[in-house]
């Protein structure tokens, strides 16, 4: 069964972004999110239940909405074609069809819930997979979208995604909060250049992908269970401070690429109020990944805690971890 809805991700994603008629578009976007409902509830707790319902009532809203955009333009233009999404009206349903598929602001309030509810690995699956055809819709669209309600939409994001995410203590929803502000940096870049779009949103999966697979290897779900894996692996959790500083983006590590062609772009584009708005607010995401890191690797005793001590364990890390975590601090320099 695993085998089947994880063909049927790829798949739907497949089709999604390798089609330029909306039909097949919404045809793929609606196979992801079958597959992707099993492996939320799959443990069957009323909590994933919940998670699984909020997701699916929340897609299957914003597939309707593509539709209906991609009708009305249809009825007005007599395009189907993905490309050719002309007529105003249609531009502003599919924008925020778009926002809602991925948890851009004002429509984010799924997104922690989602995440809180389904285990880590398809936490990872719902952060970085599941927003793969949704951006390539807005990047293949985007130049006749809003970019001013782009802007907004993109600042909002970033600011929400800060704010909400300072007062946490579950990891998942720390993690669904650092997406929502990564998002709102890719959105408002996406109508002066789309390919630092994807350029950002390759750099960001590859690093949520590196925090979400090591919180797995620890089986760390709230921050004071991350307290005590450092003396589980103590390499592991030095790698975690690392990556999740690349995630906030500081120089020089892979993480502050995006932002630096990001700000530099929308300054050549003459929006440098844009720019340093965007930039304050994602000082406030900062803040909650210091705490992560914080959390993580400098806390050592004598502390208080009531949880047990990890026992040391001599596993290799696995490779993909190490993969992951080297390139995620290492490309740029």
């Amino acid at each position: 069964a695993k085998l089947i809805f994880t063909t049927s991700l790829f798949l739907g994603t497949t089709i999604t972004i390798s089609s330029n008629h909306w039909i097949t578009a919404w045809a793929g976007l609606e196979i992801n999110t079958l597959a992707v409902l099993p492996l939320i509830s799959k443990s069957h707790h009323p909590r994933s239940i919940e998670a699984a319902t909020k997701y699916f009532l929340t897609q299957a809203t914003a597939s309707t909405l593509v539709l209906f955009a991609s009708m009305t333009n249809a009825w007005h233009t007599g395009q189907w074609d993905i490309t050719q999404l002309t007529h105003p009206t249609s531009c502003l349903i599919l924008t925020s069809a778009i926002a809602m598929k991925l948890g851009l602001v004002p429509f984010h309030f799924w997104f922690p819930e989602v995440l809180q509810g389904s285990p880590l690995a398809t936490g990872l699956l719902l952060s970085t997979i599941m927003k793969f055809p949704p951006v390539v819709l807005l990047v293949m669209t985007s130049p006749s979208l809003n970019p001013t309600l782009l802007t907004f939409m993109a600042i909002s994001s970033a600011a929400l995604g800060g704010w909400m995410g300072l007062n946490q203590t579950q990891t998942r929803k720390i993690m669904a909060f650092s997406s929502i502000s990564h998002l709102g940096w890719m959105t408002i870049i996406i109508s002066y250049d789309p390919k630092l779009t994807l350029l950002n949103f390759y750099l960001y999966t590859m690093m949520t992908a590196a925090v979400f697979l090591i919180l797995n290897t620890n089986n760390t779900l709230s921050l004071s269970t991350l307290m005590t894996t450092w003396a589980k692996n103590p390499t592991l959790s030095a790698m975690l401070l690392l990556t999740l500083l690349s995630l906030a983006g500081l120089g020089p590590l892979t993480g502050f690429l995006p932002k630096w062609v990001i700000i530099q772009e929308l300054t050549n584009q003459d929006t440098a109020i844009a720019a340093t708005v965007i930039s304050l607010v994602s000082l406030l995401g900062l803040f909650f990944y210091f705490r992560l890191a914080d959390w993580a690797t400098i806390t050592l005793p004598p502390h208080t805690t009531n949880h047990m001590k990890q026992w040391h364990t001599n596993k290799p890390v696995n490779t993909s971890i190490a993969i992951l975590t080297t390139m995620s601090t290492m490309l740029l320099p």
